[in-house]
């Protein structure tokens, strides 16, 4: 069992750095969506073992795809929900009196 929950992080952890090489950031953390790819991943790996019946299993390869679509899913809400927050206008270039 504990080696399928360490499955699904390793698999949120590829997701997340792959995810944050891959969007522009715009100044945000990137361990903030290996974070988010992480808890998304151990979701989608507990969905899976909920909705097939099947119990925690090392490194079973349909609950380690349902951690990466999980783990993407959870990546692309959370740049979708932090873009909306931070602007989008260029910087200012600050300017000696």
């Amino acid at each position: 069992m504990l080696l399928g929950i360490i499955g699904w992080i390793v698999v949120g952890l590829i997701v997340g750095f792959i995810g944050s090489k891959a969007v522009n950031l715009r100044g945000d953390d990137p361990r903030l969506g290996i974070g988010v790819a992480c808890a998304s991943a151990l979701i989608g790996g507990i969905v899976y073992s909920v909705i097939s019946g099947n119990s925690v299993d090392p490194w079973n390869p349909w609950s380690l795809i349902y951690a990466a679509i999980g783990g993407t899913v959870g990546m692309v809400i959370w740049h979708i929900v932090r873009s909306r927050s931070i602007s989008h206008e260029g910087q200012t270039v600050r300017r000696s009196y």
